[in-house]
């Protein structure tokens, strides 16, 4: 499999200069795309992923003085295409999804998941969760970093959106048989779920996350507190093998996001996030990426592109600082 590798020839990490003698190791990444949505209101099939890795991802990485291989997609075949259901075909996809992270992970690589929406959250953890060198499930911790909590149930939701349960649906509270299609066995514990710049929650799911004591970072911390983020990570690092960190762009500014259907006031910029993630990905255990939801078909002056890439690059410096 042919590679793409460009050494880095100055870099900036953490704010502090690197010197010429101080090259980066370079970082294997596997760009890991799902672009189906599991939606009954909307395409099926989102363009998303394919704008997020074509729009220049891989030279972006390349200057980071990465390694990417080529793309991997969560493709379905041509007998499940014609599987009855959309939330079917969904659980069908991250079957498909989390076989690839989990080959990419046992490649050494770092997967960057594209991700068409939240519901690819399933096959990304499965991916990690079945990474390990024996049979046993890996124990994976969540940092789930979003407008939206996502973690509704069919009997709390408001909206009836598969889009919103995600978060529940992996923790093992509604929903089984497209968990279990996913791949992802056994359902997370909720110790293992950090919130993080989460803000509009239905009323009914509040008094789940309340129930279930659900850990939280809350927007402002996001943007000021690198020591919050440290804890939680270090937690979560006591509790797990590895660490997923999962962002559905909605997250961000509006003005970052204008063509998101679902924005909320309140969040940070790219570049406040990207630093975040960086405090995130110095922990060793933080093994996967995902970007949800980039609203490719509405972003005409590829602003939110460029805060996606924001993003990614935050991570890696991170993976490029760790001690």
């Amino acid at each position: 499999m042919k590679l793409i590798l460009c050494m880095l020839g100055s870099a900036v990490a953490l704010g502090m200069a690197v010197s010429p003698a101080q090259s980066l190791k370079p970082v294997k990444v596997a760009l890991v795309k799902n672009s189906y949505s599991g939606s009954r209101e909307e395409a099926e099939h989102s363009p998303g992923p394919d704008a997020l890795e074509r729009g220049g991802l891989t030279e972006v990485l390349a200057k980071m003085s990465c390694e990417v291989a080529p793309p991997r997609d969560a493709r379905l075949s041509a007998e499940q295409e014609k599987e009855y259901g959309a939330w079917n075909r969904m659980g069908l996809a991250n079957g498909h999804l989390g076989r690839i992270v989990t080959d990419s992970l046992r490649e050494g690589r770092f997967p960057v998941g594209l991700l068409a929406n939240c519901n690819g959250l399933m096959g990304m953890l499965a991916g990690l969760q079945h990474s390990g060198p024996s049979s046993r499930p890996l124990k994976v911790g969540l940092m789930w970093i979003d407008a939206h909590a996502d973690f509704n149930t069919p009997e709390t939701t408001l909206s009836g959106m598969l889009g919103g349960m995600p978060v529940a649906v992996s923790a093992g509270l509604c929903l089984t048989r497209l968990r279990l299609q996913s791949g992802l066995d056994p359902a997370l514990p909720f110790s293992y779920i950090v919130m993080a710049g989460v803000r509009d929650v239905d009323p009914l799911e509040q008094e789940l996350l309340d129930r279930h004591r659900i850990d939280v970072i809350s927007a402002a911390d996001l943007r000021q507190s690198a020591q919050k983020i440290r804890e939680q990570m270090k937690r979560l690092s006591d509790l797990t093998d590895l660490i997923y960190v999962h962002i559905d762009m909605d997250v961000l500014d509006p003005k970052e996001v204008s063509g998101h259907s679902l924005t909320v006031a309140g969040g940070p910029t790219s570049r406040e996030l990207g630093a975040a993630l960086t405090t995130m990905f110095q922990f060793q255990k933080a093994a996967a990426l995902g970007i949800a939801s980039y609203p490719a078909d509405r972003d005409k002056d590829k602003i939110s592109l460029k805060a996606a890439y924001t993003l990614i690059e935050g991570a890696i410096r991170g993976i490029q600082s760790r001690q």
